[in-house]
């Protein structure tokens, strides 16, 4: 059909004259031929499924080219998205790098840190040594009374009882407690002060009167100990409390805290022989005031501390023997005594 169509525009001869043409007859039949021809042949091929082709072909074509737009836009957005996670991980190398740096610094000022506490643990050990041996002495007491330096070497002894006892792992230190360490003999040097400054009668007229806090935080501690964990500590801060109590006026103060009591309970059933020791002192020093009696009231007259007490008369130690015998009879003599008023009444 095209050829003929192609034959046919060769053939034809025009000659434009007042907008007319001039076909010959045959071409004309010819093209009138070829125009039934497409007329019977195009809805044929120019039907509904074609179109619909068409129109599916020219949707495609257009998905095509918004599909190819976005995949630019992701191209784009990827290489973006790339180009920041190349400067993420070059921070995050960096920030790692600065990481191991500062744990290298961190770990070298642990141990300076370390070496600074065991040359100050040293020294504190040596110094309140020192001290301690000092302060067996009445006259040094009576000038450091003078000096007036007293209280303020008392609060911090107080702080830093309250802080080695507060950080003692009790668990574990009642096993592998040394003794020996630094540490603990700073510590043991400065209650060991304390007890000597309360032993003489100026410095336990001070504590009595002005180192009210120290007295508290000595109970406290008691209290927080387990049984069993460095008693030689609790020794030494019984026997402070002790050399107060011998002060009236330190009895007096001693007994109105409300804690007293339960703490010598506790302590009478601790598994060191000098605690129960020299907490049956203490309550024996209780015991031989009236006021005090007459403060702590029908406490001291519970039959499970004379039990306590009566335990503690069968020990195999002879000074712990004889103290809870004398006790023993002391509340003894105090129930009766108790009794024989209430009958008179």
């Amino acid at each position: 059909m095209a050829a003929a169509l192609g034959g046919k525009s060769s053939a034809l001869s025009l000659e434009a004259k007042d907008g007319f043409v001039r076909v010959r007859k045959r071409d004309l039949e010819k093209l009138t031929t070829e125009v039934m021809q497409l007329r019977e042949f195009l809805p044929r091929v120019l039907n509904r499924d074609l179109i619909e082709t068409l129109r599916k072909a020219k949707a495609a074509q257009t998905m095509k080219e918004h599909l190819v737009k976005e995949q630019d836009q992701l191209r784009q957005e990827c290489q973006h998205l790339q180009s920041r996670l190349d400067a993420v991980q070059t921070e995050c190398q960096k920030e790692r790098e600065e990481k191991l740096l500062l744990r290298e610094q961190l770990w070298q000022s642990g141990a300076e840190l370390q070496q600074q506490a065991d040359f100050c643990s040293g020294l504190g050990s040596a110094t309140c040594s020192l001290l301690w041996g000092c302060s067996s002495m009445e006259e040094t007491v009576t000038h450091w009374l003078a000096d007036g330096k007293l209280q303020s070497f008392l609060t911090v002894a107080a702080q830093t009882l309250e802080s080695f006892v507060r950080s003692l792992d009790e668990e574990v230190k009642s096993q592998t407690e040394d003794h020996n360490s630094q540490e603990h003999q700073f510590v043991l040097a400065l209650a060991g002060t304390i007890t000597n400054i309360a032993a003489v009668t100026c410095g336990r007229d001070f504590l009595s009167t002005s180192a009210h806090v120290l007295l508290d935080t000595l109970m406290k501690l008691l209290e927080l100990m387990k049984p069993g964990v460095f008693p030689r500590l609790k020794v030494l801060m019984l026997m402070a409390l002790y050399n107060v109590s011998i002060n009236i006026r330190g009895l007096k103060y001693i007994s109105e805290n409300p804690g007293l009591l339960p703490l010598i309970w506790t302590l009478l059933d601790d598994v060191d022989w000098e605690v129960c020791l020299h907490a049956l002192r203490l309550l024996q020093s209780v015991l031989l005031e009236e006021e005090v009696l007459l403060l702590l009231g029908s406490s001291l007259l519970d039959p499970e501390l004379q039990s306590r007490v009566s335990q503690l008369t069968s020990r195999s130690q002879p000074s712990l023997r004889l103290a809870a015998q004398q006790t023993l009879e002391d509340l003894q003599a105090l129930h009766k005594g108790r009794g024989s008023k209430q009958n008179s009444l």
